[in-house]
């Protein structure tokens, strides 16, 4: 059966008129909160910020783990450092900070390099329950989330850029029935993701037989080409907080504009 909510991108974008009403000037393109690294890595978050920048996001900050300064010191102008763990991870304390920056921001990346920490988990599940804003979850700041009755799916203001791994563990916890296999065919997969976000209320994009798959309150797009996830998540954070009303043209246009570069 043909899914009448399936829109298909070619080399020609679907929703040409977000492409040419974008904000000019940087002061008008939206405020961006990236969080991520720990002790010796930083490589999501910092190649988030290029990415943001490349999509055309107004302002950036970059929170990381004290840890790094001693790193990265003043090299990293858009840096700011919170509290971490003796083990170099975000800890508990960092708290206060992340809502504080998040009040800044119209958006938040959570780009990953987070390491696996107890603390930081804690701190994650803090902050989404306390910030009710827009989250991008990527990398391993989706994986905190990878597990049963996972908080963000019925979190508002929700984006899950997930690897089709990551997806799979997301839906065996939490929509066994979808059964999301590697052998399923493009199809399947848009029917299973339409009716999905038909009854959550998070946002998807992942990646699946070289398309970019979006799929938004029932309805699903599909881009041919590949792309990074922490290049994704960035594209995508910044066009969903500059069109926030339209989060499926928005998310689809962010495919369309990386893969197209």
């Amino acid at each position: 059966m043909e899914s009448t909510n399936w829109l298909r991108q070619t080399d020609k974008p679907l929703f040409e008129d977000l492409l040419w009403s974008r904000p000019e000037n940087r002061r008008h393109a939206g405020k961006l909160l990236i969080v991520g690294g720990h002790t010796n890595a930083f490589t999501a978050p910092s190649g988030a910020y290029e990415a943001a920048l490349k999509a055309g996001v107004g302002a950036i900050r970059v929170m990381l783990p004290d840890s790094t300064y001693k790193l990265l010191g003043k090299s990293f102008a858009e840096a700011e450092f919170a509290p971490s763990t003796p083990s170099g991870s975000f800890s508990r304390q960092a708290l206060a900070q992340l809502l504080e920056n998040a009040g800044w921001a119209d958006g938040v990346l959570l780009a990953g390099d987070l390491g696996h920490n107890s603390e930081t988990a804690i701190l994650l599940d803090s902050f989404i329950d306390k910030y009710h804003g827009q989250v991008t979850f990527s990398g391993d700041g989706l994986d905190y989330f990878l597990r049963l009755h996972s908080p963000i799916l019925e979190r508002s203001n929700t984006l899950i850029v997930a690897a089709f791994s990551q997806l799979q563990k997301l839906a065996k916890d939490n929509k066994a029935e979808l059964n999301l296999k590697n052998s399923m065919n493009l199809h399947e997969l848009v029917l299973r993701l339409g009716e999905w976000t038909k009854s959550t209320q998070a946002c998807f994009i992942s990646d699946h037989q070289d398309q970019i798959v979006v799929a938004v309150d029932g309805r699903v797009s599909t881009t041919p080409g590949e792309a990074a996830m922490g290049q994704l998540s960035a594209y995508a954070a910044t066009w969903w907080l500059q069109q926030p009303a339209k989060p499926f043209e928005a998310l689809t246009s962010a495919a369309y504009c990386l893969v197209s570069l």
